[in-house]
């Protein structure tokens, strides 16, 4: 017997809204994948419109200077009560 199971087969058929706008819905399962003319834009409107001054870096840390920002309001001021040469808490 193998780890691998039996490939089922697929009960969706595949279609392109645009290219069958009167397609059933309610009479057979349709899995949305559009052709190559009808594709959508993956680019919006508004995109240009977003601000952000994070800057994108290879850092293993994924933004980490903007989840600093969250954690200093969510738990309190990160430096507050540290010591300054090592990072340790005064008073521990």
């Amino acid at each position: 017997m193998s780890d691998i199971p039996a490939e089922t087969p697929r009960i969706a058929r595949a279609y392109c809204p645009a290219c069958e706008p009167d397609a059933d819905t309610l009479l057979e399962i349709l899995e949305v994948q559009w052709c190559n003319v009808h594709m959508p834009m993956r680019e919006g409107l508004d995109d240009a419109r977003v601000m952000s001054d994070a800057m994108l870096t290879g850092s293993a840390e994924a933004g980490g200077d903007e989840n600093r920002r969250w954690c200093d309001i969510i738990h309190g001021d990160s430096h507050r009560g540290r010591d300054s040469h090592n990072g340790r808490r005064r008073g521990r």
